[in-house]
């Protein structure tokens, strides 16, 4: 009996990537399409980040065809474009446990492959990163390519510019910029640079053009004109390039331009990579790729911001494969939701209110403002640290800004939350989407650390509601407390209670005791709330008396109540989703030394490592924060006692 045909026979050929050198321009073609249709028939299995990585396949190929990556170095910013480079580097047969459970990482990983030569879950870091390893090469008299592909919307951040810039000024040889230019981040690109790629786009007679002109200049014997008419003809060569270009950025900043391509031409691509590595012999060079999100997968194509992130779907079809839920059963609103449409409901009353959001529209919920506030949102791009500082200005001038960004993502906008903010005392909230452990995108997306960074910061109001309501109740409490404020909310659903009418605030630093019990105190933050109520149900089965009190603010700490009911209870519990070192419960430590109250202190939190990818509440089991864990560890602290 003969073995069916393979489905893939170029990919299932490849004993190594750098068989692809050796490929003719059709077998480059046969391989893009083959690595296309495992693309789309893995992800369809496994879910993952789709429309983006089908938009680099080509690209991918032609970079194999013409550099060897155990030899040269690559780094592809935000990971997410990058399944066509995993699947050429021997990682096929792993693509059935992409982003699961100790499986394949959905971005790269330095030890998960010798090609990838530089992480990325975070976006605009590839320029920097290569540029360090170009003059570590340098410096250790090597020769190999330095490659950095950027783009899907992080040429916005001012960190690619940085990087340009030196790079540019060292006029760093063997050193490429692959400027990977599909209109899009997560929702369509802002901002002006898009319109000077446009430009670039729609000027395409300078590329044609601009060598035989620059020659033809050039050949004009200089020494036998006039001093004028010599300088006449070098301000034309200087002039000509923005004639037809305006700007000429990154020639400017020192990088010789090439495109644009079309990365959906294989062997065109290809081509653009060959004599891009003779024009790096004289210093580097940033070649523009035009691809599109989803090309290739008629779905994708047509909508590539609901195709950037998917579950398992239907290949053929295109359908999402849906959870049935129980229809008697309705599930709760999504924290995200319940954010922006409480955001707009404050909103009608106080035009005061302004939304920023970092590329994330829909994914922080910004998008209900968006809709219903056009002139009070602002997009700006992949640009953390901007849209902070932009805050802090706008709050300096009267207005209530609210700054939607994921936990993890703020991390990159924390010197101008300190400086620009906090120590200014000026009225930005901070709206932190995804606190706490995020599932299958791993340890570059885990919201873990903003308790711990926010928390030392002066004025700052930092707090974590224990349902959707209490969510509301903070997001009118942040805007009117007159201060630099913080929640932080986990991704998912609500619990499903009813929404508090009329909307009322907090009163601030106050905590909120949901039982009483002599015992122990359960000192609960944000999504550990409803499980240590549920904790303490079961406990109390077992002849334990628990206190248990939704913290609700982590600066400025509830002391008062903290303090009555450690001083009676035998043992103190503290339960957050954060990292444990100079979290909450470090607050809690703090606190209970400083009053001399000498109690013994269970401190559930994440320890201090890296949680990596995987099923949430598998990991928050793992980590000792699910119900079996958390029952475990309390009754065998409970028994020290």
């Amino acid at each position: 009996m003969t073995a069916p045909a393979s489905l893939y026979p170029l990919l299932d050929s490849l004993a190594a990537p750098q068989q692809v050198r050796h490929f003719t321009p059709s077998q480059l073609e046969q391989l893009a399409a083959e690595v296309r249709a495992f693309l789309i028939a893995s992800v369809s299995e496994t879910g993952g980040h789709f429309s983006s990585n089908l938009g680099t396949v080509e690209l991918t190929v032609a970079l194999f065809h013409n550099f060897d990556f155990l030899h040269d170095r690559i780094v592809w910013d935000v990971g997410h474009q990058a399944y066509p480079h995993k699947i050429l580097t021997g990682r096929k047969d792993r693509f059935p446990t992409l982003r699961q459970h100790h499986g394949l990482s959905g971005f790269l990983k330095r030890d998960e492959s010798p090609y990838d030569h530089f992480g990325a879950g975070h976006a605009s870091t590839s320029i920097s990163a290569v540029l360090g390893m170009a003059k570590a090469r340098d410096l250790q008299h090597l020769d190999h390519a330095c490659i950095a592909v950027i783009g899907d919307g992080s040429m916005t951040a001012g960190m690619a510019f940085e990087a340009l810039n030196q790079a540019g000024y060292l006029a760093t040889k063997n050193f490429l910029v692959i400027l990977n230019d599909n209109d899009m981040s997560i929702n369509p690109n802002v901002g002006s640079l898009q319109g000077y790629l446009n430009q670039i786009m729609s000027g395409q007679y300078y590329q044609r053009w601009r060598d035989r002109i620059e020659h033809a200049i050039r050949a004009i014997p200089l020494e036998g004109l006039s001093k004028g008419v010599a300088k006449a003809a070098k301000w034309s060569e200087e002039s000509f390039k923005r004639l037809m270009v305006p700007g000429l950025l990154f020639e400017d900043l020192g990088f010789r331009y090439m495109g644009p391509v079309n990365g959906h031409d294989v062997n065109a691509t290809s081509k653009a990579l060959v004599e891009a590595k003779e024009k790096m012999k004289d210093g580097p060079v940033l070649l523009h790729v035009q691809t599109k999100k989803g090309h290739g997968y008629e779905p994708a194509a047509l909508d590539p911001l609901k195709w950037h992130g998917v579950t398992a779907f239907d290949a053929e079809s295109g359908e999402m494969v849906k959870v049935v839920a129980d229809p008697a059963k309705p599930s709760p609103p999504s924290y995200t939701n319940v954010f922006g449409k409480t955001l707009v409901e404050l909103a009608r009353t106080d035009e005061k209110i302004v939304g920023i959001t970092a590329a994330m529209l829909d994914g922080t919920g910004m998008n209900f403002f968006q809709k219903a506030f056009p002139d009070r949102c602002f997009d700006v791009g992949i640009a953390e640290q901007h849209a902070v500082t932009f805050a802090a200005g706008l709050a300096a001038q009267g207005m209530r800004p609210v700054c939607a960004i994921y936990s993890t993502f703020l991390q990159r906008g924390f010197d101008q939350v300190a400086h620009d903010v906090c120590l200014q005392d000026l009225p930005v909230t901070f709206a932190l989407d995804r606190a706490g452990i995020v599932g299958a995108d791993g340890p570059t997306h885990h919201g873990l650390y903003d308790l711990a960074y926010l928390r030392c910061l002066p004025n700052l109001l930092l707090m974590a509601p224990k349902d959707e309501n209490e969510l509301r109740r903070m997001l009118m409490t942040a805007l009117y407390c007159g201060h630099p404020a913080a929640l932080r909310y986990p991704r998912g659903n609500g619990l499903g209670v009813p929404f508090e009418d009329p909307l009322t605030a907090l009163p601030i630093g106050k905590g909120e005791l949901l039982r009483e019990g002599e015992d122990l105190l359960l000192f609960a933050l944000g999504s550990m709330v409803d499980p240590a109520l549920k904790l303490a149900n079961t406990l109390a089965d077992t002849g334990l008396a628990c206190t248990v009190i939704n913290a609700r603010f982590v600066k400025p700490l509830d002391t008062l109540l903290l303090h009555e009911w450690a001083s009676q209870c035998k043992g103190v519990v503290t339960l957050e989703e954060g990292c444990a070192p100079g979290g909450f419960s470090s607050a809690v430590a703090e606190s209970l030394a400083d009053a001399g109250i000498l109690r013994p202190l269970l401190r559930i939190a994440v320890p201090d490592h890296l949680v990596h990818h995987g099923d949430p509440k598998r990991l928050l089991e793992e980590e000792g924060l699910g119900p079996q864990a958390l029952l475990k560890r309390i009754m065998e602290f409970a028994a020290r006692l």
